[in-house]
């Protein structure tokens, strides 16, 4: 477990650069473990790419990024960082669990499968072990009862919820979601957020990009504002929300609440 005063996700002037393109620029930005920060902001702001830093889908071109203390994607020697090899990186993200805009399931395999597959794989956990998790797991994001369905038979929604608990059968520390409802139809976004509100009592620390306003005013720790690869604006929701301190984060807000 951490240790209260150590910080799940630490970043510290994380700098992220696409060929010519700044695309995050000295970005500061901290949560606890068991907290919930929501980051809003316009298309193009850099959210999605930081969040992929987190578990280092994407390297950092300066500064520093820690997951629960520790340097992720690299090690530290002589004041100087170096790269790690895939396959720490690897085991490193076996501990962050992340969910995509698209759900990204394996279509030739079940609800159960998919779910069943990381820990066989990564973790060599038995078949038998394997499904009575997924199972378990399926159940706990109401979909107890399609185990066996592909993801044709299932709506988007279904499908996102698979993509959760697929997350959740690494048993990870941290949840990283990806605007995980913006690609389902209106009327399936609750169900998600749903599942997500459940995590979050649980205690689960969490990160979400997210347009969904409602669910960061009712569940977040946290409300961190994008906009140009840098952060904009932080504090509590409901104050970030009601009484925005900068010009460019009331702009956004007018348009999308």
């Amino acid at each position: 477990m951490s240790a209260p005063s150590t910080p799940m996700v630490e970043a510290v002037s994380v700098c992220k650069r696409f060929g010519s393109v700044q695309v995050l620029d000295g970005v500061d930005f901290t949560v606890m473990p068991g907290e919930v920060a929501c980051v809003i902001g316009p298309s193009g702001s850099g959210k999605s790419t930081f969040l992929r830093c987190i578990n280092h889908l994407e390297s950092i071109n300066a500064g520093t990024l820690r997951v629960d203390g520790h340097l992720v994607g690299y090690r530290e020697s002589g004041g100087k960082l170096y790269e790690l090899r895939e396959s720490e990186v690897a085991r490193q993200r076996r501990d962050i669990g992340m969910v995509f805009q698209r759900f990204n399931l394996f279509p030739h395999r079940t609800a159960a499968e998919n779910v069943m597959e990381a820990p066989m794989v990564v973790r060599r956990t038995s078949r038998r072990e394997a499904r009575e998790q997924a199972v378990a797991l399926l159940d706990r994001v109401g979909l107890g009862e399609r185990c066996d369905a592909y993801p044709a038979q299932l709506s988007g929604g279904q499908q996102q919820r698979v993509a959760i608990a697929r997350a959740l059968a690494m048993k990870p520390r941290l949840m990283l979601f990806d605007e995980p409802t913006s690609a389902l139809d209106p009327e399936l976004v609750g169900e998600v957020l749903d599942v997500m509100r459940e995590l979050a009592a649980d205690g689960m620390t969490m990160v979400v990009v997210t347009h969904e306003m409602g669910f960061a005013r009712e569940v977040a720790d946290s409300l961190v504002f994008f906009d140009g690869g840098r952060v904009v604006e932080k504090g509590a929701p409901r104050e970030v929300l009601a009484n925005p301190s900068h010009e460019r984060t009331r702009s956004f807000l007018s348009k999308v609440l």
